[in-house]
């Protein structure tokens, strides 16, 4: 579930897992938390934290501010990703797909949470490897790094390039998923169609 970072202006927190780990000691077990937290604020920024504490909420908060403290922002391409893309990190490595609009987000709880504080509604996801949470968000970041725009693309090589395949698929999904002004719009119609057509009562004489 995430939650909003106070005084942090719209930046989003989620915690992917609480860890604990026990040290034996001369008089029994000793324990510590830690936390892995990924923070973003849905319009393109995001950044992953892995705080420890004797504690579980002081790992939580020192995980949100090293997250924090770690955001970046990566390009986005409307509402998915503007290329596929691949992120390893030790033994895990995790694909992400560009994907039509209405698609949403195909991945597990980790990869998930990174796409959606970074703001992605459409992306399909595949990993190899090792299924580590730790290792997978941060396959994800690795990945994210790895993106580039069409305008850093141009930049780079001096040249004007068209239509992306993901701009020409963005454009044929979207004709297709219904703006919720249409839809208000339509339902409103059909009432008035309805009233329309409904007998009207004739005063008595």
């Amino acid at each position: 579930m995430a939650e909003f970072l106070e005084g942090s202006g719209g930046i989003e927190s989620t915690t992917v897992g609480v860890f604990r780990t026990a040290a034996t000691v001369k008089g029994g077990r000793r324990f510590s938390f830690s936390s892995l937290v990924v923070v973003g604020d849905r319009n393109g920024r995001v950044g992953a934290g892995y705080g420890k504490a004797n504690q579980v909420p002081p790992a939580i908060e020192k995980a949100q501010k090293i997250a924090k403290r770690n955001m970046r922002p990566y390009p986005m391409q409307g509402r998915t990703i503007p290329h596929q893309v691949e992120g390893r990190f030790g033994a895990c490595s995790v694909r992400l797909v560009p994907a039509s609009p209405g698609t949403g987000v195909i991945a597990g709880a980790s990869v998930r949470a990174v796409l959606e504080m970074f703001g992605l509604q459409d992306c399909l996801t595949k990993s190899f490897g090792s299924n580590n949470p730790k290792n997978l968000v941060k396959a994800v970041i690795d990945g994210l790094s790895k993106l580039q725009s069409k305008e850093d693309v141009e930049r780079l090589r001096g040249v004007t390039l068209g239509n992306t395949a993901v701009e020409d698929m963005i454009a044929r999904g979207s004709a297709f998923v219904a703006t919720p002004a249409a839809e208000d719009g339509s339902e409103d119609s059909d009432e008035q169609s309805a009233q329309d057509q409904a007998p009207q009562e004739r005063p008595a004489e």
